[in-house]
């Protein structure tokens, strides 16, 4: 199935309204694929679904909380009722709390948990519903470079996202034991400029930002759409994701005094957070549903998108190179 296009494809998208779920949905109506759309809010996703449907694209909407297990396996039904057999799900619905764990509530951290991971495990499990049976199907499951480093001000949001990682080695494993043809990829996204900045709940007196290189979600988009293509395991998107990645299998100790140094100031504006501010975290705002964020003077619209194993030979061979060096200057010696 390597090389394959998305014609005849029937592609379910979770956060589909907003941000990468958005770009990834006009993603693949470019290329026929017909999509079933989730998020929480109607409104949004009947605006996006007007703009598809114009194009020619077929889609179906299911506006519901993907923490909601039992709606998503509903969810699942309906797309194959109205689409036909769904072949990709891809798993990118999120929210978040920018605050210090001291001033996070309970209820607040256990639903960007039940969200952010728990929509993955529900979408996993109401794809798998429909696509053990006819043994073939892909499931992408968005993640991020904080899946391996976490960051001060989103310890619930790196949780679940670490939490995916793991989760998603164990289902792979578990398929590859049943000779399933279904394949299971993970992305490692950079930061991206999506409304999550400009909507996700927050506990600083600043209005939050994106730290580091920011990328415009297309780049995403366009991760997703190869992941689909060449059905890879993982790849880590951006060059800002590798360094993450690679800096914290050297040195974590560094990286937890750097980032405690940068990451609390890095991540705001200076801006003051407004008295009025709403937030998406239990309720969805439907004014703030685009595809970009407010920070798109300072995001790329292109990235090195590496599989993980390339990604992780370079770094081996890198390695190797510094040894070998080293080894001949102590030689010179």
């Amino acid at each position: 199935m390597r090389g394959q296009e998305a014609e005849s494809n029937v592609v379910v998208i979770t956060g589909a309204a907003a941000g990468v779920g958005r770009a990834t949905a006009l993603r693949f109506a470019k290329r026929g694929a017909r999509l079933g759309l989730i998020s929480r809010d109607l409104a949004a996703l009947e605006e996006l679904a007007t703009e598809l449907r114009s194009s020619g694209c077929r889609c179906s909407l299911a506006a519901i909380d993907v923490s909601d297990a039992q709606e998503v396996l509903s969810a699942s039904d309906r797309f194959e009722r109205d689409l036909g057999p769904i072949t990709v799900w891809v798993n990118d619905a999120m929210v978040t709390v920018f605050s210090p764990l001291d001033k996070i509530a309970p209820s607040e951290f256990r639903h960007v948990t039940e969200v952010t991971y728990l929509g993955v495990v529900y979408g996993c499990m109401a794809a798998l519903r429909h696509m053990r049976g006819r043994n073939r199907g892909h499931i992408i499951n968005i993640g991020s470079a904080l899946a391996y480093r976490g960051i001060p001000l989103q310890s619930a949001y790196c949780g679940a996202k670490h939490a995916i990682r793991g989760f998603t080695a164990a289902l792979r494993a578990e398929l590859y034991h049943d000779k399933s043809k279904v394949a299971v990829s993970i992305l490692e996204l950079p930061a991206m400029n999506t409304p999550q900045f400009d909507w996700a709940r927050t506990h600083m007196t600043q209005q939050p930002k994106p730290m580091g290189a920011i990328y415009q979600p297309e780049v995403a988009a366009e991760a997703v759409y190869r992941a689909f293509r060449t059905r890879r395991r993982e790849y880590w998107v951006g060059f800002s994701t590798f360094i993450t990645i690679v800096g914290n299998m050297i040195s974590p100790g560094f990286m937890d005094r750097y980032l405690a140094r940068t990451a609390v100031e890095g991540q705001q504006t200076g801006r003051s957070v407004a008295s009025d501010r709403k937030d998406n975290l239990f309720d969805p705002i439907t004014a703030l549903h685009r595809t970009h964020g407010t920070f798109g003077t300072d995001a790329k619209s292109e990235a090195m998108i590496l599989s993980g194993g390339r990604a992780r030979y370079a770094v081996v061979a890198a390695g190797a190179l510094v040894f070998f060096a080293l080894g001949a200057f102590a030689f010179a010696l």
